[in-house]
């Protein structure tokens, strides 16, 4: 299972599609506080929508509440003073839980923190003026990765609300 975890978010429309983006992945969401907005914010779910009443996501005050209820486990962090690319790393291991974390908007994930895990840091590739990408953008296409190294693993890979021929079918109508 992909587990993404958000370390103090401060953008409750960003946190709304990382949701969103969670639950049509049927990954699990950790968000660790403390925050500056309620969950329960419309922004929060006007971006969501009505996917976030099935998400699977826990919140944690600090920190050291998330280190306590997590013990060993492997996390990757995502944070522009990586040195290895996201893409290089190997996450085709579906029966392994995958523990990837993002940073706050503005500072990132704390620079003690990367330093002491500076073989799990993982970069974007971008421009080198470019301090940072989107935070709900920069897990889509972090979480995507890790999906399509495992083959899409239990993910619908064709239309299956309207039906695989829907767009075929809509066209004989005219």
């Amino acid at each position: 299972m992909i587990h993404v975890i958000l370390f103090r978010p401060e953008k409750p429309l960003n946190t709304g599609n990382i949701m969103r983006t969670c639950m049509a992945v049927k990954a699990k969401l950790h968000i660790i506080g403390p925050i500056t907005f309620s969950l329960a914010e419309k922004d929060l779910k006007r971006a969501g929508l009505d996917y976030i009443e099935t998400l699977d996501y826990d919140y944690y005050e600090n920190i050291e509440e998330f280190n306590n209820k997590h013990q060993g486990i492997n996390i990757f962090y995502i944070s522009r003073y990586g040195s290895k690319v996201y893409s290089n790393e190997d996450f085709s291991d579906v029966v392994k839980d995958i523990y990837v974390m993002f940073g706050r908007e503005s500072t990132g994930i704390p620079h003690d923190i990367l330093r002491d895990n500076m073989d799990r840091v993982l970069r974007l590739p971008m421009v080198a003026n470019a301090r940072s990408l989107n935070l709900s953008n920069c897990v889509a296409i972090v979480v995507y990765e890790i999906l399509r190294q495992q083959k899409f693993n239990d993910l619908s890979t064709s239309e299956a609300i309207k039906g695989e021929d829907f767009l075929t079918k809509e066209l004989y109508k005219s």
